[in-house]
């Protein structure tokens, strides 16, 4: 399940009736769709658009707990246990999304046993995923949780470009701080350190990885 793609997953008739269950609506960039303790009671799908998902510490700092993006199913763990919201979830630029309240989603799964098990799976996967990144930042320095998120982008959003691979990359440098645990002036100098061994160019906004293999191996993921 490449990057949380649910919606590839289900079978064209599993996406109609998802669809004919679900209301499409629109964010702007820097739009809220759910506040972290929020009791929301629907699942969206997201169509276009990416979207971060994030909490908040006590000291009010932004911790980023991952990026969504098209065919990725959200507040699915609120619509298994109907606890409030575990994340904020604000759109990184503008997002469409098939939004479904969730005595429909139950329906809908009760309808699609199917759906329900790729539920199981998507839930699991997100859990390896967590614990890999609780291991990454015991091992990782800065620099090499820093390549691991480029790592990540690259494979989930990037464009092949000949050789490289760009990545529009809607984050600025706080929120990408706020993803890899570690300062604004830790991930500027990781940054440098990249750009300085030829593995990525940057600009506004944007990434380009010029060497997808040495990211992989200073972040420390095999394969």
């Amino acid at each position: 399940m490449s990057g949380g793609d649910f919606w590839s997953l289900l079978t064209p008739a599993e996406q109609e009736q998802f669809t004919r269950r679900s209301a499409l609506r629109r964010w702007s960039r820097g739009e809220v769709l759910c506040r972290e303790a929020d009791r929301s009671d629907w699942v969206a799908m997201l169509r276009a658009g990416r979207v971060k998902a994030s909490s908040h510490t006590a000291a009010g700092g932004e911790v980023v707990l991952a990026v969504r993006g098209p065919g990725a199913l959200l507040g699915e763990l609120s619509a298994v246990d109907r606890a409030p919201r575990s994340a904020t979830l604000t759109a990184l630029e503008p997002v469409t999304a098939l939004v479904m309240a969730l005595p429909e989603f139950e329906a809908y799964l009760q309808a699609h046993g199917r759906v329900a098990f790729l539920l199981m799976r998507l839930l699991t996967e997100r859990l390896r995923d967590a614990d890999r990144k609780r291991v990454e930042f015991g091992a990782q320095d800065s620099t090499g949780r820093v390549a691991a998120r480029l790592v990540e982008l690259a494979e989930r959003f990037g464009r092949p470009d000949g050789d490289v691979i760009a990545i529009a990359l809607p984050l600025s440098q706080d929120e990408l701080a706020g993803w890899v645990g570690a300062s604004r002036e830790a991930v500027s100098k990781a940054l440098g350190v990249l750009r300085a061994a030829d593995w990525i160019r940057t600009s506004r906004m944007s990434v380009t990885v010029l060497d997808l293999a040495a990211l992989r191996e200073r972040a420390g993921i095999s394969g």
